[in-house]
């Protein structure tokens, strides 16, 4: 599908091309999406989706400010992997949620239009691969939509997954995934529903004929609730560690 980007659908912001700009998207009958798009400094390598965890809500204003989320760690560290050269969306609710990505929506095939829209526009600005990274409550967004639509992802970075209780990836027929999946876990992650001794049976459910990994970091510091992410489910203080071994994983792994 090609975009004609009117401008009640797509509004630009006036700033530099290396600058954030906010872009809003039809996904749906009736439903749109707004992302933050962000370009590298450099020639782009990959394309990069953003999905925070929680509700999944930015409340992104017509402007472009955060109403919400601006603490996630994939939310935080947006420049970071612009800056490494990945041109990246990160990517809102969706305008028919506007409370946010409850229940069960994150598995829904509608949740999954919602993300291949912005895949297609992505790939439409640059036909590089398109990479899914979701942290928390995001890695599920990230592997259903990747399960939903297979033409939406040419790989999945998943942090601090989600791996025990209701909409968790143990959920998920995860064997059918035929791209390249990395996860990344802080060896003392505390929040309940993320707890790195959980993950051998999500990662020995990954097909071993597609590139997997599983990266389990240390450090930093934890504060307040340790589900939220100033813990170490955020990797608080080492943000840039997380993301230079991310980065070079996701990008001598994609596919060209």
């Amino acid at each position: 599908m090609r975009y004609r980007l009117l401008p009640l659908l797509c509004c630009l912001l006036a700033l530099p091309a290396w600058a954030e700009r906010l872009v809003e998207i039809p996904t749906r009958p009736g439903v749109t999406l707004r992302f933050l798009l962000l370009e590298p400094p450099g020639p782009a390598r990959a394309n990069l989706i953003l999905l925070a965890g929680g509700e999944g809500l930015l409340k992104l204003s017509a402007s472009g400010e955060l109403g919400a989320g601006k603490g996630n760690f994939l939310v935080r560290t947006r420049q970071g992997w612009a800056d490494m050269g990945f041109r990246v969306a990160v990517a809102d609710a969706s305008s028919d949620m506007p409370r946010g990505l409850l229940g069960d929506f994150r598995e829904s095939p509608a949740h999954a239009a919602d993300i291949a829209a912005v895949a297609d526009y992505l790939r439409q600005g640059a036909a590089l691969p398109v990479w899914l990274a979701g942290t928390s409550r995001g890695t599920t967004s990230a592997a259903a939509v990747a399960l939903n639509r297979p033409d939406a992802a040419d790989g999945l970075l998943l942090t601090s997954s989600i791996d025990s209780g209701r909409g968790s990836l143990a959920g998920l027929p995860l064997e059918r995934l035929a791209i390249p999946v990395l996860m990344i876990q802080h060896r003392r992650d505390e929040c309940r529903a993320s707890r790195p001794g959980n993950l051998g049976p999500v990662v020995d459910r990954l097909r071993a004929d597609a590139p997997r990994e599983l990266m389990l970091l240390d450090g930093g510091k934890s504060e307040g609730d340790p589900c939220q992410p100033w813990a170490w489910h955020g990797y608080n203080g080492i943000e840039a560690r997380a993301l230079g071994l991310a980065g070079a994983w996701m990008l001598a792994h994609g596919r060209h």
